[in-house]
């Protein structure tokens, strides 16, 4: 490897617009984000199961598939 053409690593404070802070290495000193592990509706399971109902139920109507049928 070449010398002096790598960035530096150094400790990176990490902060979520929810108020969450964590360090991680980084080339830079601070990073902002808006969503992290704490507030994402995904991980902290808060996410809609009603917009997948709907998109089943559609898909099956569309193309006549009937749960009666199969049974």
């Amino acid at each position: 490897m070449k010398k002096g053409i790598h960035p530096e690593y150094k400790k990176a404070t990490v902060k979520c617009a929810c108020g969450e802070t964590f360090e991680v290495e980084s080339t830079k000193e601070e990073i902002n984000v808006e969503v992290c592990s704490k507030c994402h509706p995904f991980y902290t399971n808060q996410q809609s199961r009603k917009a997948h109902t709907g998109r089943v139920d559609k898909f099956n109507k569309k193309y006549g598939f009937n749960q009666e049928e199969k049974a």
